[in-house]
């Protein structure tokens, strides 16, 4: 099967990188910028680095930082307005996956006609947008580094994905000094969604020899430092790690895909809106039991990156222990680990089982097909 492989053109990196982005617009000719943010990042101060440094090279900036956690697709007109009224010429995006994803949109939405939900599903932006800049602030999503942006649509109660090679910025920044004050449910949630793009990517049907690559570093990364970053989040080694480690995830979920866990995540996000990296935690222990009979070899071969001793293990059983890893490590990280305790009941699962027989982008990457009563009992199991 033919295979392609893609990513972000050019990516800066490295404790200080972001007092490189004025240098970096100003080398491109650009004098005006939009910042694209949420107020969790202004009031943490994150911003102050990013204005001094496109100060410094005579750039001239706005800021809209009305950026929501899983954004609604209506703040896409929200920023176009504000894009529009500041003329801006390149989007800056700052934050974590919602206001990377918003710049993608919006950059997009500036040369392509509306309404922004007849772009959902892949290739179907006819045009490049204005060009973007991404800034992560947090080692999770990999944003900066794929062709995918992520809306809710609360009408639908889903999470709905846009996939466009039009959504690659023109460069991603890296700086894990920006990390560094994340409180620990946040490198949590965050370091765990980076931990599954890495997994899903790897047993997805459409992983190559170069994703598998990018995976394997991916997970030596990011389950060797997770703890440590969540008990001492001033560690800079660790900070470090993690950051490259979602990149690398990030990487290689854009050219493989991610699968159910992801599929099983967007209904209880739109839904209970529980937290992206928590939501796909609460899902990955039991899609992974379900999944592993459509691809036995390579889940069993998650077991070096999990410090599992695989000598007298049988590959069923060598799965089982990394299902209890990874039990082991969401406990350590004192995430959640029942959907009760977000409020869903057995009465919503028949709504939720739906919802997840929708995501057919996602589901078409799974290792094993999925049918609407699997839905149903996976999410009984995570009740």
């Amino acid at each position: 099967m033919v295979r392609t492989f893609s990513t972000t053109s050019r990516i800066v990196m490295g404790p200080g990188a972001s007092q490189t982005l004025g240098a970096e617009v100003k080398a491109r000719g650009i004098r005006r910028v939009l910042i694209v943010t949420d107020k969790g990042v202004v009031s943490a101060g994150l911003l102050k680095t990013i204005e001094a440094s496109l100060k410094g090279s005579g750039i001239r900036y706005g800021v809209f930082d009305a950026v929501e956690p899983d954004p609604r697709y209506e703040i896409v007109e929200e920023c176009l307005a504000a894009a529009r009224e500041f003329k801006a010429q390149m989007l800056i995006g700052i934050g974590g996956g919602s206001p990377m994803d918003i710049t993608k949109v919006t950059a997009v939405m500036l040369t392509n006609k509306p309404p922004v939900l007849q772009y959902v599903g892949i290739g179907l932006v006819p045009r490049p947008g204005l060009p973007t800049i991404l800034i992560p602030t947090t080692a999770g999503t990999g944003s900066e580094v794929t062709p995918i942006a992520i809306l809710s649509d609360e009408g639908d109660k889903l999470k709905k994905g846009i996939v466009s090679p039009y959504l690659y910025p023109a460069l991603g920044i890296l700086d894990p000094e920006l990390t560094v004050g994340l409180p620990p449910h946040v490198t949590a949630a965050t370091g765990m969604d980076a931990l599954i793009h890495a997994i899903e990517a790897y047993t997805s049907i459409n992983a190559t020899v170069i994703t598998d690559m990018y995976c394997e570093k991916a997970l030596e990364l990011l389950y060797g430092n997770i703890r440590t970053a969540f008990a001492k989040g001033d560690n800079m080694e660790a900070r470090t790690a993690m950051m490259e480690g979602a990149l690398l995830a990030g990487i290689a979920f854009a050219n493989a895909g991610v699968t159910a866990v992801h599929a099983f995540a967007y209904p209880i996000g739109a839904e209970f809106h529980i937290p992206h990296g928590i939501a796909n935690t609460l899902m990955l222990p039991h899609v992974i039991r379900f999944n592993v009979l459509g691809n036995l070899d390579k889940f069993a071969q998650l077991a070096w990156p999990f410090d599992i001793p695989a000598e007298g293990l049988t590959k069923l059983e060598i799965v089982d222990e990394v299902v209890n890893a990874i039990d082991r490590l969401a406990n350590d990280l004192k995430v959640p680990r029942h959907l009760k305790d977000f409020g869903v009941k057995e009465k919503d699962i028949d709504m939720l089982a739906q919802g997840v027989m929708k995501v057919t982008r996602l589901l078409g990457n799974n290792p094993r097909t999925l049918y609407l009563q699997d839905a149903k009992d996976i999410y009984k199991a995570a009740l």
